[in-house]
């Protein structure tokens, strides 16, 4: 397998270093500590194609594959992991969803509009009480005409707040039936939709996470996507993408964890040496570096599969896997690195270890993860 950066993955990576030095370094640090959402960055990632990448170019996407795509979300990562995850829930769920299984209508209707970012996506399967239990989900839509009645609220949804449009998955049947949920278009303004309180949280502060609440809301049935009764198939199908999309916002926590601990490394002297030369840091630094490249090439063999529409629900779930766990220790061990430093908000890594513990539960735990590979091999 060879996985060289192609052309369009170099021009992308320099575009958003550029980008990223001007519109989201100098800020980085006031958007974390404040837990501010910075929605204009994403109309420029908007105007520059990156809130549309992978959607066709007839609905206003860039039209990239998932080579393009995963470089676009490890790049944003190192910048701020924030941003890359808001990029990708965007991207991979709601978007995601409508391009996948939208009517033409729909995707008319709505890809131009969040390929712009005109309007900013959310999407919506977990609930308070049924986190990876999704079967058993309390989200109701009753039917009533051509219109759904729809009760029920949903929690720890990225764009919650400034979502334009969200696709909601609900129960339409019996709990525990799979066959028993349906996914809706939802827009903003809709009577009865609403959000609800925002997450104060340890880690991606500048990525929006709070609640969707439902409260007798009319849903007319032309919003569903697909038919009714494929809610959870289909939403299974977005997070085998979707799960890339994490694996990708790892490599770029975890790229931007050695590349500050290799630079600090040379930098940092003990005993009239840089500590590089201690073997104590040089060994960590390769057990990072090579935990780094093997995630890389399971990330990049799932988006390979994707990209040639070939199964990838196990090669998906490997990557986001390894990728978030590996992750977790590389950004742990730049802190060890650091030393006191490392402990201060002063250095990146500190934030680079608080946002990177997501990875391994977004979109799926990692107990999650391994009850998919599991079930995977032992069919």
């Amino acid at each position: 397998m060879d996985f060289v950066q192609n052309e369009n993955q170099k021009l992308i990576a320099q575009m958003i270093r550029s980008f990223g030095a001007k519109e989201i370094s100098p800020f980085r640090k006031e958007w974390d500590d404040k837990q501010i959402f910075p929605i204009e960055v994403f109309k420029k990632l908007g105007e520059l194609g990156l809130m549309g990448v992978t959607i066709p170019e007839e609905y206003g996407g860039a039209g990239f594959g998932y080579f393009e795509y995963v470089t676009a979300i490890m790049e944003l990562a190192k910048l701020d992991p924030g941003v890359g995850l808001s990029m990708a829930a965007h991207n991979s769920l709601c978007s995601g969803h409508i391009n996948l299984f939208g009517s033409q209508e729909q995707k008319k209707k709505y890809l131009p509009k969040l390929a712009s970012c005109e309007f900013l996506g959310a999407w919506g399967l977990t609930e308070p009480n049924t986190g990876s239990d999704a079967g058993n989900m309390k989200t109701t839509a009753t039917k009533d005409g051509e219109y759904y009645i729809i009760n029920g609220a949903k929690n720890f949804i990225t764009h919650g707040h400034s979502g334009d449009v969200a696709v909601v998955i609900v129960r339409t049947g019996e709990v525990g039936d799979k066959h028993a949920m349906t996914a809706f278009i939802i827009e903003k303004g809709t009577e009865g939709f609403k959000a609800g309180r925002k997450e104060d949280k340890m880690g991606m502060r500048s990525s929006e996470t709070s609640e969707l609440i439902f409260t007798d809301c009319r849903v007319h049935q032309s919003q569903i996507l697909g038919k009714e009764g494929e809610g959870f198939i289909q939403a299974m199908k977005v997070l085998d993408g979707g799960r890339i999309s994490i694996a990708a916002l790892s490599l770029g926590i975890a790229a931007g964890a050695l590349e500050a601990s290799i630079e600090y490394s040379k930098e940092r002297e003990q005993f009239n040496k840089p500590i590089s030369s201690f073997q104590g840091i040089s060994f960590k630094l390769a057990d990072m570096a090579t935990k780094l490249e093997a995630a890389t090439l399971l990330t990049f063999k799932a988006a390979d599969l994707k990209n040639r529409h070939q199964p990838v629900t196990l090669a998906s779930a490997q990557a986001k896997y390894y990728a978030s766990e590996i992750a977790v220790d590389l950004a742990n061990e730049a802190v060890q690195i650091f030393g006191g430093y490392g402990f201060t908000k002063d250095y990146p890594v500190e934030k680079y270890y608080r946002d990177v513990k997501l990875c391994t539960i977004g979109e799926g735990t990692s107990e999650i993860q391994k009850l998919v590979i599991a079930r995977e091999i032992l069919r």
